[in-house]
């Protein structure tokens, strides 16, 4: 369902990957958008999803792309590996990041290059898939709040649900009939005009990562109908590392 006529050439990755993955996620979702149109039509800015599934960045993409924009994402330096997969992944405008090493400052300075040349970056702000037992958003990392107060750009929050049940956390097969419902509740853009006023230290950080979560996950409470745990989960307080497989299971969760 296109909602406004995209605002830049494809490239050959997107040329290729749309007509193959579009069609994909038509066969096998339903799609439920929420105040799509709040998504910026120009203009830099930054999308922060939650995450539940390793089918998110596509059906993220689904939502962006056909509300007019390509999104570049910051992506996990694994996926880099693969040179034929480097290529695509580059070629499509991703950007890797090598989390926990003195190289991540050059996907911080790639992300903000990109939305200073006014493009769309999608952060997944809690750094990998969620942790939370209910899979509600845990604990943010700070890479999201540092590019909207280096940059200026809006922060647009978007809540997303239902993935997880084509494609459940750390399972290796996805449940693909019946289709899957996907419901994104785009929000407002999240205010920081006046931490970006202040100096940059951690706390002016830290209180603009806090706002970016809480914003992602009022949206999210809102398409679950419930209330969130009055504490995110943060795996650091509990003793796990955000790397690895937690979850040996594949099961079907409901939505």
């Amino acid at each position: 369902m296109t909602v406004r006529p995209l605002q830049q050439k494809r490239g050959w990755a997107f040329s290729l990957a749309v007509p193959i993955i579009k069609p994909a996620l038509l066969a096998t979702t339903t799609r439920t958008w929420i105040d799509g149109e709040k998504i910026p039509a120009t203009g830099g800015c930054i999308l922060v999803f939650n995450h539940v599934s390793h089918i998110d960045p596509l059906t993220a993409a689904h939502l962006v792309y056909d509300h007019g924009r390509m999104p570049r994402y910051l992506a996990k330096s694994g996926l880099f590996k693969n040179k034929a997969l480097s290529s695509f992944l580059r070629a499509a405008g991703q950007i890797p990041v090598e989390r926990l090493t003195k190289n991540a400052k050059g996907a911080f300075d790639a992300a903000v290059a990109a939305v200073d040349a006014g493009e769309c970056v999608v952060v997944y702000p809690e750094g990998t898939l969620t942790r939370d037992p209910d899979l509600w958003p845990m604990a943010g990392k700070t890479g999201a709040a540092r590019i909207a107060l280096e940059t200026g750009a809006p922060v647009i929050p978007v809540g997303q649900w239902g993935a997880h049940n084509l494609l459940y956390p750390y399972a290796k097969k996805p449940h693909l009939f019946p289709r899957t419902q996907i419901t994104m509740k785009v929000g407002d853009p999240v205010p920081l005009d006046d931490l970006r006023a202040m100096p940059h230290t951690m706390d002016t950080i830290n209180q603009a990562t806090t706002r970016i979560m809480d914003a992602l996950t009022a949206l999210v409470a809102d398409l679950r109908h419930e209330q969130p745990p009055a504490e995110r989960y943060d795996p650091r307080k509990a003793g796990i590392r955000v790397t690895g497989n937690p979850r040996k299971t594949g099961k079907r969760e409901k939505s």
